[in-house]
């Protein structure tokens, strides 16, 4: 389970920081957009009121309070299924990713009633209209871990 503290403990540590970076350091909130490297990587400020692409963002302060509810439960979920049937090493780092992530835009929720997209990609002349943040990266990467191997370690 220390391998689970650990992978969650930085996973959420580098979206906060990044996050404050963006938001208070750039200022973001109020320039909004920032090229990075254009037109692969801008910071693109994008407060989501709901779930992935602002699906649910319509009933705001009931959407948030219920994600915040749903990101703490999966997360308990997730520490009792590792608990309970304990993967391998990947999983096991797998699974602290997937908290991390989750545990990171709950405190979002809290902090800023959304939570902070600023990370935007568009690539060979699409134009890609919405943005992620690095706990985003964390929660699919830890759910593909998971996937691959959150199975038992005891199984063959």
């Amino acid at each position: 389970m220390r391998l689970v503290f650990w992978a969650g403990f930085w996973a959420f540590l580098s979206d906060q920081a990044s996050k404050y970076l963006v938001v208070h350091v750039l200022n973001l909130r109020d320039i909004g957009q920032l090229d990075v490297l254009p037109p692969l990587l801008r910071f693109h400020m994008a407060w989501n009121e709901g779930i992935n692409f602002g699906l649910f963002s319509n009933s705001a302060d009931t959407a948030r309070w219920f994600l915040i509810l749903l990101g703490f439960a999966i997360s308990g979920a997730i520490l009792m299924w590792v608990y309970r049937d304990p993967p391998g090493k990947m999983g096991m780092i797998s699974a602290g990713l997937l908290i991390g992530g989750a545990l990171g835009n709950v405190v979002d929720r809290l902090l800023y009633g959304a939570v902070a997209d600023f990370l935007n990609m568009s690539c060979c002349g699409i134009n890609n209209p919405y943005s992620f943040n690095v706990a985003d990266i964390w929660i699919f990467a830890g759910a593909f871990g998971l996937v691959i191997w959150g199975g038992s370690k005891k199984a063959t």
